[in-house]
């Protein structure tokens, strides 16, 4: 299980224990515990110091994005690893290859279908969590300035994510399948704001950030490349991340969770 203490990859190990999956390995840098997972310290950078970990490892939970997935994948394969899920994303379908985001994402997703293991890839829509990004601008107002704010995006909770990656990570029977997971609904970041003050009890506002501010703040934070890819996404008309899919409910014979069971959830972050 790497990536295990980001958003999703520990709404993958809670689902994985939940379910009482056996051992789960939750595979991080720093090893941090993550709801009674076993703690792995590790960098996906370091092949060599991992060459121990993925033996005994049935299944696999790897985010997209690696400079050497084959590698990793290679390594998995030769230590005993039967199956592989990958955290894609949705931008892959008729996605431009020159788009940085896209390419990282295809050319993982490549090596998964090549690795000679059984494999499943989530193509998730915008994540629920990414609200709380906002929190250090709640903590100091009640205004939240943000870029694309014209954008609807069919949320997902990670929650729902990681219910759907422990049933891939559990047996074939989601294997060779491209999945893309949304939530029920489009919003836009006005509208999601909107349900934090409700539960917050606060008068929030948001303040749409023009384009230029925001590529210069972007610039400021993320190589040029990926900046120019998320332009072209919500400006250029690469990506629409509003399409809703039933795949969630589908699998989990439930209702895709909301924005606003997210957030009830998180409201200590806020």
């Amino acid at each position: 299980m790497a990536g295990a203490t980001g958003n999703v990859g520990a709404e993958v190990v809670r689902a994985l224990v939940e379910q009482g999956a056996g051992e789960v390995r939750a595979l991080s840098r720093r090893g941090g515990a993550v709801a009674g997972a076993v703690p792995v310290t590790g960098d996906l950078a370091d092949r060599a110091g991992l060459a121990d970990v993925w033996t005994g490892v049935d299944a696999v939970f790897l985010p997209a994005g690696h400079p050497d997935v084959a590698g990793l994948l290679a390594d998995m394969r030769v230590a005993g690893v039967r199956r592989v899920v990958l955290l894609s994303t949705g931008a892959v379908v008729g996605g431009d290859l020159d788009n940085a985001v896209t390419r990282f994402n295809v050319v993982s997703e490549a090596a998964v279908r090549d690795a000679g293991l059984a494999w499943t890839v989530l193509r998730p829509s915008g994540f629920a969590s990414n609200a709380l990004q906002w929190a250090p601008q709640l903590r100091a107002g009640d205004v939240v300035r943000e870029p694309f704010a014209d954008v609807p995006v069919a949320v997902v909770d990670p929650a729902d994510i990681g219910a759907v990656a422990a049933l891939a990570l559990a047996g074939d029977g989601l294997a060779g399948q491209s999945l893309r997971l949304t939530g029920p609904e489009a919003t836009l970041p006005a509208d999601r704001l909107a349900v934090l003050a409700d539960l917050l009890g606060r008068d929030l506002h948001l303040d749409p950030e023009p384009d230029d501010a925001a590529h210069r703040r972007m610039a400021a934070a993320m190589p040029p490349a990926y900046v120019d890819a998320f332009f072209r996404f919500f400006r250029g008309g690469e990506y629409d991340d509003s399409g809703v899919t039933s795949v969630v409910p589908d699998l989990l014979v439930r209702p895709a969770r909301t924005f606003r069971q997210w957030a009830q959830g998180h409201l200590d972050a806020f």
